[in-house]
């Protein structure tokens, strides 16, 4: 098992590393799916897949904590105009390698889960815009905003900076929902935001771009299902969100959270990355690391990591969140966790 002290305890280019690691090379075969109508909570899943442990440690952030959106760690990466602020909300958020956000949820039921996109592209630097990094996209609106509705308001207040590192960029997209059920993708392309917003966007997954992924399902005829019918089955961003979308139309109603949990995890297992499967041509492998379900209704976040037996989850209501509270994380990466482990977090200093 990692030490969460030892994440934090790493000389200052080594966290560089780290950060450009986190930012530059995102996990590019990820899967994210909102469960908006089947139960009385509102859930979303998502994968996390990587060629390697990202050394992922489930972090409790509270309100009041300093950001500054032109350093990457402790490299300035947006020398003028970069957007400084203090979060409003507290979060519980999965980070990576000790510096970053790609997956979490705010106190008000906001969540959000950050994916590769082979097509993102923020436009030329407008120094006339507050800036932001890349990687601090999804912080940024954990950070200010109660619904998706108000995240989507703050995006037109800032630029979101590419970033890179030995050549490699930060090719995002992003997918928000709230505890209304409301739901939003986010693309950058040519520099211009194309944002899908409703509650019927519970799926994403890789490229090719949004639009085109609809229209790739609506040429599907899923309409009379049974176990003979054909679906897409290899780890392709489009195979993956077809057969999502298909299980996600007939997973049954409940009013158990405990059973809609359980749904939401057999479709979101069924669209990982067995370790070793080639993603490319090259034969490189992005195998799925680790799970998360958030309960944007209770405020609950389950997690599953691959090589551990078990599932474990955590309540934000079980931890302070006013200004000056501490830093609380837990390290997943130990067999022995299991069920609630809400009371085992510990406190840290501040990851970025």
């Amino acid at each position: 098992m990692r030490s969460l002290s030892t994440l934090h305890a790493l000389p200052a280019i080594s966290v560089a590393i780290f950060v450009a690691l986190l930012t530059l090379f995102p996990a590019r075969a990820c899967t994210r799916v909102l469960v908006n109508e089947n139960s009385p909570s509102v859930l979303v899943g998502r994968t996390m897949d990587w060629p390697e442990s990202t050394m992922p440690v489930l972090t409790v952030l509270p309100r009041g904590m300093p950001r500054d959106g032109g350093r990457l760690g402790p490299i300035v990466v947006v020398p003028e105009n970069a957007l400084k602020w203090n979060s409003k909300y507290g979060s519980m958020v999965t980070t990576l390698y000790g510096v970053g956000t790609a997956d979490g949820f705010n106190e008000r039921g906001l969540g959000m889960h950050l994916l590769y996109s082979t097509n993102c592209d923020f436009g030329p630097r407008d120094t006339s815009r507050p800036g932001i990094q890349a990687g601090l996209w999804g912080q940024y609106l954990l950070d200010n905003a109660a619904t998706v509705s108000e995240a989507l308001a703050l995006l037109d207040k800032v630029q979101f900076v590419m970033v890179a590192y030995r050549g490699h960029e930060a090719k995002l997209h992003l997918a928000i929902e709230d505890a209304s059920g409301d739901s939003a993708i986010v693309e950058y392309i040519d520099g211009k935001s194309i944002i899908h917003h409703g509650r019927q966007y519970r799926v994403l997954t890789n490229d090719p771009d949004y639009a085109e992924q609809l229209k790739l399902l609506a040429a599907q005829d899923f309409s009379k299902p049974s176990r003979a019918m054909p679906l897409p089955g290899n780890v392709h961003p489009v195979d993956r969100f077809q057969r999502a979308s298909y299980f996600l139309t007939f997973l049954p109603k409940t009013d158990s959270e405990r059973q809609a949990v359980a749904g939401l995890l057999a479709i979101i297992r069924n669209v990982s990355v067995p370790f070793g499967v080639p993603y490319n041509e090259d034969f490189d492998t992005y195998q799925t690391e680790y799970r998360t379900v958030m309960d944007l209704t209770s405020k609950r976040y389950f997690f599953e990591l691959t090589t551990s037996p078990n599932v474990v989850w955590a309540d934000l209501g079980g931890f302070s969140l006013a200004p000056g509270s501490p830093v609380m994380a837990l390290d997943p990466d130990d067999i022995n966790l299991t069920g609630n482990v809400t009371k085992q977090f510990k406190e840290i200093s501040a990851p970025y």
